[in-house]
């Protein structure tokens, strides 16, 4: 994606079903599960870049004993710091323990830390607020009894962080912060003190507090504990949690917005944002991986067996289409091909984009992403040659040129454009962003015919546009092409996203800057002063009124208008931009249908709220985040 946006977090829980002495023997490794957590997070390391955080529990360990570890780092290579403080505990424990102390399971487990049997990690990508330790998951919560401690991270944004916040006001709580970590934390920590007291009450006549200690560990319920908390939640969410005693959970939103997947054996247990993680972590077959059920919950005991519980009432599948257009690695064999097919199915718009004068144009990709989508349009392209040959060899259509010329034409594709830093990895201001993103795109000499041919070049999908104005367009015409096509294999960007992904800030939106231009152009400013009244007026209506801003006109007036607003005075080619349509991407991911930010259907009551209230900040002047 040429727009550079922060997006999602990604999670990696690991649970051993065997003693540690198990995996020292069969792998001739202490660091079996610190290995396979390490591959875990640097196979998702695409879905955090701000910071990483690692934690462990260790199960029925002495009183007296530390039982719980973590490590979070905010370093440029945070796993890389993380894990190379872990690998320093299992050299020290050479030197306390001495040359076979590596060998020793039950001696690793009372000694070192980080050595426990359920592991936690999370990659954190920060879509606001700022980025110091404190903000890095896991996040603790810490209590003398052991199953009162709570550790959690997770991908997830609440659009109703303020009503969460005033109920756990209401429950007599003082939370220390209003974000909605701690809120989710705090709120799942209530009900798990709830959930001690239950069992305690239950059997405190007839037991000693130490034994009752035992009995809460091993009885304690923890979807119930989680269907008590969940219930009240509005977002999209993939939540990890481990419980002091070595009981661990993954909850899914009843959407399916943001993804998780599991795999169990006799061994492991393994929870991940994303399939490809798995199989390379534990080099199993990718239909051993399954998903996680929306408004369900992997839950695992403290004896390790595990089930899959139903929390909330499953609504219908939204899961975030975004996921399979960018944010996800393309290793996953389903995600390649949809990308692939979104490339592909842009075809009959590019045809007609370039007058089907495939013999003047030249084929090329915004890396790195979009490599994926552009190998599909050209296998699109040769689909249609290979239609086209055979109405002239079987139907005896007529063709232009000589025959031998028919048979051996292929699309003239290029590497034009390259990418020479990470934009992410040094402007950290939007101040900074437009003076220096021109920098980052270079391009190929002397491959296009000046004045003559036509450059078609994909990209994944066109967010605030400013890369493209700012540097691509204007690195492309020093080629001196006839036309620049610039083709989005994702829908036109519209409404806000408030489930994870940095987009929250109406005025940013190339596509919406386009509709208000249109209004603007045709004397339409009522309409905006309309809708804001609605806006304004009815905060709690699940209509989404910003739709009426983009009813007037048409999907080609709105990219139209888009190309007009990229083109800047110093650009010499035509230019024309082209989107994906709504009703290709269902077509090509059709088990992804999360698609809000194109069309305005959002799967939660609390996302309407969000696009109308950040229509209003943009209406009001105000720059700042609507949930």
């Amino acid at each position: 994606m040429s727009d550079a946006i922060k997006h999602e977090c990604g999670i990696a829980l690991i649970r051993l079903r065997k003693p540690t002495q198990y995996y020292i023997d069969k792998y001739g490794t202490a660091s079996f599960a610190a290995n396979r957590l390490y591959v875990l997070m640097q196979k998702q390391i695409n879905r955090g870049q701000d910071g990483a955080g690692v934690a462990n529990i260790k199960i029925n360990t002495k009183p007296g004993t530390r039982y719980i570890s973590r490590y979070r780092s905010i370093e440029p290579s945070a796993v890389n710091d993380i894990f190379d403080k872990i690998n320093k505990k299992y050299k020290k424990a050479k030197k306390i323990g001495g040359h076979d102390a590596l060998s020793d399971g039950e001696w690793l487990k009372e000694n070192i830390a980080f050595s426990g049997e359920v592991w936690l990690g999370h990659l954190r990508y920060g879509t606001h607020g700022e980025n110091s330790i404190e903000t890095c998951h896991p996040f603790l919560k810490q209590n003398n009894w052991r199953s009162r401690n709570l550790v959690m991270a997770g991908n997830f944004n609440m659009t109703n962080n303020e009503e969460l916040f005033g109920k756990l006001v209401q429950l007599g709580q003082h939370p220390k912060e209003k974000t909605d970590t701690v809120t989710v934390m705090e709120k799942v920590g209530h009900f798990l003190d709830e959930e001690n007291q239950r069992i305690f009450d239950k059997y405190k006549h007839n037991h000693t507090n130490e034994q009752l200690t035992h009995i809460i560990e091993n009885e304690m319920d923890v979807a119930r504990i989680l269907r008590r908390s969940c219930r009240d939640f509005d977002g999209g969410y993939a939540m990890a949690g481990m419980i002091g005693n070595g009981s661990a959970f993954v909850v899914r939103d009843p959407s399916g917005i943001r993804p998780a997947f599991y795999y169990a054996d006799d061994e492991v247990i393994v929870i991940a944002s994303e399939k490809p993680a798995i199989k390379s972590a534990f080099n199993i077959d990718f239909n051993a991986i399954k998903e996680i059920k929306p408004g369900h919950a992997i839950v695992i005991n403290k004896d390790g067996s595990y089930s899959e519980d139903e929390i909330l009432p499953a609504r219908e599948k939204k899961s975030c289409s975004f996921e399979r257009i960018y944010f996800s690695r393309g290793t996953d064999p389903g995600i390649y091909q949809e990308r692939k097919n979104l490339g592909k199915a842009l075809i009959p718009q590019i045809l007609k984009a370039i007058d089907f004068d495939l013999k003047n144009t030249v084929f090329s990709y915004i890396p790195n992403t979009a490599e994926t989508a552009f190998l599909g349009m050209i296998e699109g392209l040769d689909e249609y040659l290979v239609a086209k040959r055979k109405e002239v060899l079987l139907d005896g259509k007529p063709h232009v040129g000589d025959l031998d010329e028919l048979l051996s034409f292929r699309p003239r594709v290029e590497k034009l454009v390259s990418k020479d830093v990470k934009l992410r990895t040094f402007i950290t201001s939007d101040e900074d962003r437009d003076s220096m993103v021109a920098s980052v795109y270079d391009t190929t000499y002397e491959v296009i015919r000046p004045g003559i041919d036509t450059v078609v070049v994909i990209d994944d999908s066109i967010v605030r546009g400013t890369t493209l104005e700012k540097s691509i367009l204007t690195t492309l015409d020093k080629l001196n092409p006839k036309r620049i096509v610039i083709v989005s294999s994702a829908p036109q960007i519209r409404y806000p996203d408030c489930y994870g992904i940095d987009m929250s800030r109406m005025k940013e939106f190339i596509a919406f800057r386009a509709a208000i231009a249109l209004i603007k152009e045709r004397k339409m400013d009522n309409l905006l002063d309309q809708v804001y009244e609605s806006c304004v007026s009815q905060p709690h209506n699940s209509e989404n009124f910003v739709k009426q801003v983009y009813a007037p006109f048409t999907d080609q007036e709105i990219s139209d208008k888009v190309a007009e607003i990229v083109t800047t005075p110093e650009i010499h080619a035509e230019v024309k931009v082209i989107f994906q349509t709504v009703d290709n991407l269902h077509k090509c991911i059709p088990d992804h249908l999360g698609d809000w930010y194109f069309t305005g259907d959002y799967p939660t009551t609390g996302g309407t709220r969000v696009v109308n209230r950040a229509f209003a900040n943009y209406m009001e002047g105000k720059a700042v985040r609507a949930y």
